[in-house]
């Protein structure tokens, strides 16, 4: 986790935003007399005439495009203070691709040609920049994906801004095209003064991750810079591969007529080729993969080639069997930090066979056997993960639903007894405890006898546990008790004695409560010794009640009774011994803590998605867990390793791994999917070179 934002983030922005103000009007002016040149040179009669026009709008349209240009700026800027912890997310994703049309293809590859040239003249001052920016951000690395004031944000917010007048697209792409160079070397300047601004500020550039990949091995740091793990460079001789092409395969336009079909066929095979060599590509450079993996993976890759021959849309299609096969033995293949994982030989011997049946000389079926073989790769891994384990975690996800149950049924009556008349007279210390564990000795009652109603109205323990609140109230009030000695006398025998019982129903350690029952006796002994005629004082003051919004820790707190937590391997360093440790029966290989997706910085427990796969910093060692269940109020979670032993978490204990930093996130999305994603930022990246 990020440690929290200098005060100088603020300070640099707001510094951001007034040089902004003064290189934004003049590099509008630069577009125009840019524009006006190139108009002025043009010998083609249609394209002069849109020089014209263009440079023209940018005449009339100077102000208003300042102005929302900026505005769009600050907006932008205001949120980043706030989210420094945001995952990155693609910059395109195959997804989003092939829902879009052809002029948002377009659009995409100008504003990426745009981009480019423009980081061209920019870079080296924004490196410079952003080592200092992310120092600023609390992030211990440098986090270039994170920085607010990178060259997409300028690009992302002008374009906004010029869609928002009224200025043709025609217009539009040509201040886009001419504005480029002048923008880079405009944000150059922007960039050196910003970090040497930061640096006046006391702002020490942030360092480059190095990174213990599954291999254990220590990559150099100079390897590392500018570089994601996850991402390993796409080859520069694979740049047949456009934004345009790759839409048009997958949206099926490269089909055409008769005349030319046999052209179309040929071009869409070795588009789809170019894919799934760009696809095992990257999954062959993911380190979160061991080495072993990776290498049988990429035996699959002629398989897949001939398949694409036949399908070119495979890839594409979640439910084809093939895209099923690969998401199932990469998801899988996350569990495992090294060799000598549990069950890591058994899948790797899966693998093996997976990569035996799809060689196979013979190419007639090839189609017919990912289904075969992805039944066989789901059976093993049935059979990897115990019965008894399985069956475990399926009480455990029973038990913790009953827990959040409870405990959102303790907090309705911990505000039931703060809508008493005689809640706010009473001291501190009961009302912390009636609100906090009291209300979850209520709530169990009210569960059990819904469950199992009680024969008659007096046998009801959750009437009982709320009627002796009358009594406590009272006697913890000096000024009331001490008029009424005999009925004090009275009572506290069977108050003490219910609070007791209550306790002991929710099989609650006394020692937790010990300082409220010697505060209570306390009261009742000093009600009893005071004199009805002497200082009958006038009450205390009670002390102010929290603001509903900010309860205290102890409000109706998550509490598991002995045989719950044992079940749930529940596990909370704060909490005592008797619960059960995280994976106590597992013997995790010694290794070092590894960081490989630096980029993706958790917030807090409501950042955490089903099915992720976490690094999990225990007594030293690290284990590889994932997120297998979320209770519906995101109050607990489930986490399982290969093996199938879980463990249960509050979304406190969560919140405080992340806050230590031994919770960091392996991968919160698909490998294929990564990969695919990557595929297309290629294709963009090569269309921008056009």
């Amino acid at each position: 986790m990020p440690n929290s934002p200098l005060p100088a983030l603020d300070l640099c922005l707001k510094e951001a935003l007034d040089q902004c103000r003064q290189w934004i009007p003049v590099w509008i002016d630069r577009v125009h007399a840019l524009l006006r040149e190139r108009e002025l040179i043009q010998t083609q009669p249609h394209e002069r005439q849109a020089l014209l026009e263009a440079h023209q709008s940018v005449h009339r349209q100077r102000e208003v495009v300042a102005r929302h240009w900026l505005s769009a700026l600050a907006d932008r800027l205001e949120q980043a203070p706030a989210t420094p912890g945001q995952a990155r997310k693609p910059s395109l994703s195959l997804d989003e691709l092939e829902l879009m049309g052809d002029d948002q293809v377009h659009e995409r590859v100008e504003i990426a040609r745009v981009q480019q040239t423009a980081m061209l003249s920019a870079e080296d001052a924004f490196n410079e920049l952003t080592s200092r920016l992310s120092t600023a951000q609390g992030f211990k690395v440098v986090n270039a994906e994170l920085n607010p004031l990178r060259v997409q944000v300028f690009v992302d917010t002008l374009l906004s801004a010029l869609k928002s007048i009224d200025v043709t697209p025609a217009a539009r792409a040509r201040w886009l095209q001419v504005g480029a160079k002048p923008m880079g070397e405009s944000l150059d300047v922007f960039y050196r003064h910003l970090a040497d601004w930061l640096g006046a500020q006391g702002v020490q550039p942030a360092g480059y991750a190095v990174v213990m990949a599954p291999e254990s091995r220590v990559l150099p740091e100079e390897a590392l810079a500018g570089q994601d793990l996850l991402e390993g460079p796409m080859s520069d001789q694979e740049a047949l591969l456009t934004l345009d092409h790759l839409h048009q395969l997958l949206v099926g336009d490269l089909d055409g007529g008769d005349a030319s079909r046999r052209s179309n066929d040929g071009m869409t095979r070795a588009l789809a080729g170019e894919v799934v060599t760009l696809m095992m590509q990257r999954i062959a450079a993911d380190k979160r993969l061991l080495k072993p993996v990776r290498n049988h993976l990429q035996e699959m890759k002629p398989a897949l080639l001939e398949l694409a021959a036949s399908n070119p849309r495979f890839f594409a299609d979640r439910n084809n069997p093939a895209r099923r096969l690969l998401d199932a033995v990469t998801a899988r293949s996350l569990a495992f930090t090294s060799e000598q994982d549990e069950g890591y030989s058994g899948f790797l011997q899966e693998l093996r066979h997976v990569v035996y049946e799809l060689r196979r000389s013979s190419k007639t079926d090839l189609s017919e056997r990912f289904p075969t073989l992805l039944d066989q790769l789901r059976q093993s891994e049935d059979r990897a993960v115990p019965r008894g384990e399985r069956e475990a975690r399926g009480r455990a996800v029973q038990t913790l639903v009953k827990v959040e149950q409870r405990k959102l049924l303790a907090e309705k009556i911990a505000n039931e007894f703060r809508a008493r008349p005689d809640y706010p007279k009473a001291p501190g210390p009961v009302r912390r405890f009636l609100t906090g564990v009291w209300a979850q000795v209520v709530a169990k009652a009210r569960i059990d006898e819904a469950d199992n109603p009680p024969m008659t109205s007096g046998d009801s323990n959750s009437r009982r546990y709320v009627d002796i609140l009358a009594d406590l109230l009272w006697s913890s009030q000096l000024a009331l008790a001490s008029q009424n000695r005999p009925r004090l006398v009275r009572i506290i025998p069977p108050v003490l004695r219910t609070l007791r019982e209550g306790l002991d129903s929710i099989d609650y350690p006394r020692d937790k409560v010990e300082a409220f029952f010697q505060t209570l006796m306390g009261l009742h002994e000093a009600a009893y010794k005071t004199q009805r005629s002497s200082e009958a004082a006038a009450p205390a003051p009670a002390e102010p009640e929290a603001d509903a919004s900010v309860l205290n820790p102890d409000d109706a707190e998550l509490w598991m009774r002995q045989h719950e937590a044992k079940e749930t391997n529940f596990y909370d360093e704060s909490l005592p011994e008797t619960t059960q440790p995280g994976f106590q029966a597992t013997q995790p290989m010694q290794r070092d803590w590894l960081d490989i997706k630096a980029e993706m910085v958790l917030r807090d427990a409501t950042s955490l998605t089903v099915g992720s796969w976490f690094d999990l910093q225990q007594e030293g060692q690290a284990l590889r867990v994932q997120l297998t269940w979320a209770s519906p109020h995101g109050t607990l979670f489930l986490f399982g390793t290969a093996s199938g032993k879980s463990m249960s978490m509050t979304r406190r204990g969560v919140d405080r791994l992340i806050e230590q930093d031994k919770l960091r996130v392996v991968a919160d999305h698909s490998v294929v999917d990564e990969a695919l994603d990557a595929v297309a930022q290629q294709a963009l990246k090569n269309s921008g070179k056009r």
